[in-house]
């Protein structure tokens, strides 16, 4: 963050403000990670924050320090629409287009307040005063790190703030495997376990909480898989019957595309999910290498991302979505072979 961005958000914080973080929607542990270390940092020092998230996320995000703090749009929708119509100063999370927050994009579109963003995404709008944007970052809790870092607020770390960030880092680096984990983002660790992020119960709580019932979800999808040898290619379907099968619950696919990664020769990998309540296919698109998922993603898909990581959706049925996922490959047979 540069120091003109430093020098503004500084003098919005000099004065109190009724500051609203918000994650995209969805949320996944960068987002509830950033939001509630970057809430827990602002109250910190003496600012009133709230977040409100678009709705719902994954029950093994919910013992995060602050979570109290997060009002649910969908389920609690007159106090974050309170919350957003008072705010003075808006911090968006982890996204970088307003639409990425479902319903409560026209009620951000229509807010008086100021906006920060803090994101590490591709190709940012520019709706905010001040935008921190770096694609090369490993995560957004890495991002507001480096900001509470920059403001000069080191010192106010604290076990919680520490305890959201190493999460969201945690988390979206892939337990620090993906290429973005960087000797900076050690360094960073190393601080935030120094500042009390107890990293071994951290992991427990993400990855050792599964229900039965994800369990055989997770059998479900494996015995879906499909092999595409000659495009080094391998994609998970589940259909919403398999879906209700098993009790699904909001985050119980977190983590399944990248089982396609596993596989030896494989550099592509993909999951369909079919969630006839809103009428779509959702996507999760990973990589290996150059492979560039985001532009993939981005062209075929209605999404976007990073370039080993992306999502998107398909309007057409499961099984046609997967048709036409498999005609698209041999355009990119040179980029998945070579």
């Amino acid at each position: 963050m540069n120091s003109a961005d430093i020098a503004t958000v500084k003098s919005l914080l000099e004065q109190p403000q009724q500051i609203v973080i918000v994650p995209h929607k969805n949320p996944d542990g960068d987002a509830i990670g950033s939001c509630l270390g970057l809430a827990n940092f602002l109250i910190k020092i003496g600012q009133k924050a709230t977040v409100v998230s678009p709705n719902d996320y994954p029950k093994f995000l919910k013992w995060i320090p602050g979570n109290e703090r997060i009002l649910n749009f969908e389920r609690e929708n007159t106090q974050a629409k309170k919350a957003i119509r008072e705010a003075t100063l808006i911090f968006t999370l982890d996204f970088n287009q307003l639409s990425r927050t479902g319903q409560m994009e026209s009620y951000l579109t229509e807010a008086e307040a100021d906006f920060i963003m803090i994101d590490h995404h591709q190709q940012p709008d520019t709706y905010a005063k001040v935008t921190y944007s770096d694609v090369s970052m490993s995560s957004t809790c890495e991002m507001v790190y480096n900001f509470i870092e920059a403001y000069g607020g080191s010192s106010k770390i604290n076990a919680e703030i520490a305890t959201c960030l190493y999460t969201g880092i945690m988390t979206d680096t892939g337990s620090f495997k993906y290429r973005s984990t960087t000797s900076q983002t050690h360094r960073v660790i190393a601080e935030l376990i120094d500042k009390g992020a107890d990293n071994m119960l951290i992991h427990q709580q993400i990855y050792d909480t599964n229900s039965p019932s994800r369990l055989h979800l997770l059998g479900a999808a494996l015995n879906n898989l499909v092999i595409l040898k000659a495009y080094h290619t391998a994609y998970i379907t589940l259909s919403q019957e398999e879906l209700d099968k098993h009790q699904f619950s909001k985050g119980d696919t977190e983590g399944f595309v990248n089982y396609g990664l596993t596989l030896e020769g494989i550099v592509f990998a993909v999951i369909f999910i079919e969630n006839k309540e809103e009428g779509i296919i959702k996507i999760s698109f990973r990589s290996t290498g150059d492979f560039s998922v985001n532009e993939f993603a981005r062209k075929h898909f209605n999404g976007g991302g990073h370039t080993n990581a992306a999502g998107g959706r398909s309007d057409i049925s499961l099984s046609e979505t997967t048709k036409h996922f498999e005609q698209l490959l041999p355009e990119y047979e040179n980029q998945l072979t070579s």
